[in-house]
């Protein structure tokens, strides 16, 4: 089991508390939630105030990533997720790294939804071919990107404009979570914050949107530079 959500507030039967119990001494994740985002998590389906999640997924570990960048002969490529709650959002960035290029994708292992049959899903594949790294803390995570290299630059609307910088090389982008953006702290650790620039009335994008974005700006400047 990767994580438990419980419902917010309501009182739980012998069965859910022994459900507690076993989570904490097997040192499972327990999130409580409002009951809108677990009848959006179940998808229809009835939850009793309780979902766990369980996959038979591997994670990956940063230097894994590495190597996956030597073997094909190119610097770093990497995005981390600061936070994404939504399956559907992770698995269709997840589906965006792997048609872009992307070495690994690293996430923390708490307040970010796991890999589940859901991201899979949505993913179309893209799980199976892409380096996963699920992180006690993205903070430290980023702190070992920046020792070995890596540039690592978050994306917020507030940053300078994306297209006029150069990302080749080694480069991280940090998404953050729905309606919240980067944590505070996450940004003070980055090298920069980068923004898309915005002409709408909107100046937010959806986080898979936003990811898809950013990863292909730095498509395109590694494209511009090999011309």
């Amino acid at each position: 089991m990767n994580r438990i959500d419980l419902l917010c507030g309501a009182k739980h039967d012998d069965r859910v508390s022994e459900i507690i119990a076993k989570a904490k001494r097997a040192g499972v994740a327990i999130r409580f939630c409002e009951r809108a985002a677990l009848d959006k998590a179940s998808e229809g389906a009835a939850h009793q105030g309780c979902i766990g999640y369980a996959v038979d997924f591997t994670y990956s570990d940063v230097d894994e990533v590495f190597a996956v960048a030597e073997a094909r002969g190119e610097k770093p490529f990497i995005v981390v997720l600061d936070g994404i709650e939504d399956p559907h959002n992770f698995g269709s960035i997840l589906r965006t790294c792997e048609c872009g290029g992307v070495h690994g994708v690293i996430i923390g292992k708490n307040r970010q939804v796991p890999v589940n049959d859901t991201v899979i899903k949505v993913a179309e594949g893209a799980a199976e071919y892409i380096k996963i790294v699920r992180a006690v803390n993205i903070n430290e995570s980023i702190r070992y990107l920046k020792s070995q290299g890596v540039w690592v630059y978050a994306l917020a609307a507030d940053g300078t404009d994306i297209y006029r910088e150069d990302l080749t090389g080694a480069v991280a982008l940090v998404v953050g979570a729905e309606g919240k953006g980067v944590s505070r702290l996450t940004r003070e650790l980055c090298d920069g914050t980068l923004a898309l620039p915005m002409r709408g009335k909107i100046n937010s994008l959806n986080a898979s949107v936003a990811a898809a974005l950013g990863i292909y700006a730095k498509v395109e400047c590694d494209r511009r530079k090999t011309e």
